[in-house]
């Protein structure tokens, strides 16, 4: 099991981060208009579906999100929040003698988007964003997203910024209203993502 890290890193990226449409930006540290922009949408039960945590309101919002401020990312479209990213880092496994060296080496991405961004490529653009930070900047050597199987949108994304599906596990997985569920795991290597860039 790896170790989790907040994301002081992300302190030392050049934010903001911009696309041809996007604006990826860390949010502001106290609660503010950013969260509301976040509730506005991560309220909405379509949203909740599949994320692994959907608030019961709003007070139950700003307590998560004052804890996930640390590796949140925003996306913005003409200066509105449309969306929200996620960079985990953590450690690889290492055996003993070498562990020091698979810390902080790699992260778990996620996302979350208003209903209302869909259908425009713009999670993919974030995503594909997301993931050059951390092979650039971040120096990350890997990355990783896990979905429910039943959420194809999601694992669907992954396979469109280059993920690479890694597995698919029976039953592993608890929904609220669904039960247990079969998961997927994807992932990236830096090196696979440089020969991408090259082709």
């Amino acid at each position: 099991m790896s170790a989790v890290h907040s994301s002081p890193g992300l302190d030392a990226v050049p934010w903001p981060v911009t696309t041809e449409r996007l604006t990826l930006r860390r949010p502001a540290v106290a609660v503010s208009a950013d969260a509301d922009a976040v509730w506005a949408y991560r309220r909405l039960p379509e949203v909740g579906e599949w994320l692994g945590w959907h608030p019961v309101d709003h007070a139950d919002f700003v307590a998560g999100w004052e804890e996930r401020l640390g590796q949140a990312v925003l996306v913005e479209r003409d200066g509105e929040v449309i969306g929200d990213l996620m960079i985990r880092p953590s450690d690889a496994w290492g055996q003993r003698e070498v562990a020091q060296q698979a810390r902080g080496t790699e992260a778990e991405l996620g996302w979350s988007f208003a209903p209302w961004a869909h259908g425009h490529g713009y999670a993919t653009e974030a995503v594909r964003a997301l993931i050059g930070v951390c092979f650039g900047p971040l120096g990350l050597r890997r990355v990783v997203a896990g979905a429910f199987l039943e959420n194809e949108p999601s694992w669907r994304l992954m396979e469109r910024v280059g993920l690479r599906r890694e597995s698919v596990s029976r039953k592993d997985s608890l929904h609220r209203t669904r039960g247990w569920s079969d998961g997927v795991q994807y992932a990236l290597l830096a090196e696979e993502y440089r020969q991408g860039s090259e082709a």
